[in-house]
């Protein structure tokens, strides 16, 4: 069941129905026992995969969680409750999980993605709230460090994909624990899925550039398999956003639309949860364009449009071919003195 993918670290495919279909659970080896660091969606399936490890008799110490999402933290509750397993949080994890609380989020969440058009999204979403509902043993803040086994690990703050986004870097190993932070073969969903407006984009794209200063022999992301060029892997990510960013300025360059219509165009028809996966990428990317001036927003009967102004056209793309040069410039320099 466990697959030793780097020096005392163990991969675990946590299944489940629904969303991303899985998740990497990684275990780190100690001398007290396992450090588990995610834990996979809270599923009957989830829950047997897991029992079946624990009845081997193996020891987990704690949990820890790189975010909040329902796919990360979805049996940690179970962890504490039924094992009593201490669970460490980030500090902004604790403040997102009392945002799960309840029924609220998912009001709002349902008014956003209305007022922008979106699709449908169904209340039974916050029938798993009670997974956010416990108290953890234990926080962590930016820029510190936190024992997973017997070694130590430095605290990265990354938000965008999530406010609380964590990544956990071994200096002397050069390994990274990623999260969702970077994914090797598709990029991670930037989404508002608390239903509150923001710029999450504004935090992910410098987050990917922190990153990239991290020297990494092995990246171990929540989803997929490992990436072993991260300072590439975080360009290209980046390069991404930006050719997304602007086709999504074409699109509204011709006439205002909404974002769910901006996100048909692109991506056309497809399934409900990929469909609202599209859509909070594509409401992000609005939003960003808005707060730079690019586009602006248009009401109408409540509903949002939003319309190129006087600011927008290839100033974006300029702008991205600047940054990218530059940010190849450094890494040449970095590898080749």
């Amino acid at each position: 069941m466990l697959n030793e993918i780097a020096k005392n670290i163990y991969k675990m495919v946590i299944t489940f129905p629904g969303g991303m279909g899985a998740v990497n659970a990684y275990l780190v080896k100690g001398k007290q026992g396992y450090t588990v660091v995610d834990t996979g969606m809270y599923s009957n399936e989830s829950i047997g995969i897991w029992k079946r490890l624990l009845d081997t008799g193996i020891s987990v110490e704690k949990v820890v969680l790189t975010h909040t999402h329902q796919d990360h933290i979805g049996l940690a509750k179970w962890f504490q409750q039924d094992f009593s397993v201490p669970v460490f949080v980030s500090e902004p994890g604790v403040a997102e999980m009392q945002k799960y609380c309840g029924q609220s989020t998912v009001k709002k969440l349902i008014r956003l993605v209305a007022q922008h058009g979106g699709p449908r999204v169904s209340p039974e979403m916050g029938e798993d709230s009670f997974i956010y509902d416990f108290q953890p043993d234990g926080t962590f803040h930016n820029n510190e460090q936190i024992q997973l086994g017997d070694d130590l690990y430095e605290t990265i703050w990354t938000p965008g994909h999530a406010p609380d986004h964590f990544c956990f870097y071994n200096r002397q190993e050069k390994i990274m624990l990623i999260g969702d932070h970077i994914l090797k073969n598709i990029s991670p969903v930037i989404g508002l899925w608390s239903g509150e407006e923001g710029n999450p984009l504004a935090d992910y794209l410098p987050s990917l550039d922190l990153i990239a200063n991290f020297p990494s022999d092995i990246v171990l992301p929540g989803h997929g398999e490992p990436v072993y060029h991260l300072a590439e892997r975080s360009a290209k990510l980046k390069e991404s956003h930006y050719n997304r960013l602007q086709g999504v300025m074409d699109i509204v360059s011709r006439e205002p639309k909404t974002a769910y219509e901006v996100c048909r165009e692109m991506y056309g028809t497809i399934d409900i949860i990929l469909q609202l996966s599209s859509f909070m990428a594509t409401l992000t990317r609005l939003l960003y364009l808005e707060a730079e001036g690019k586009v602006a927003r248009k009401v109408d009967n409540g509903v949002v449009r939003f319309e190129v102004t006087g600011q927008g056209g290839l100033t974006l793309w300029l702008n991205f071919v600047i940054i990218i040069h530059i940010t190849f410039s450094t890494e040449s320099a970095r590898i080749h003195p």
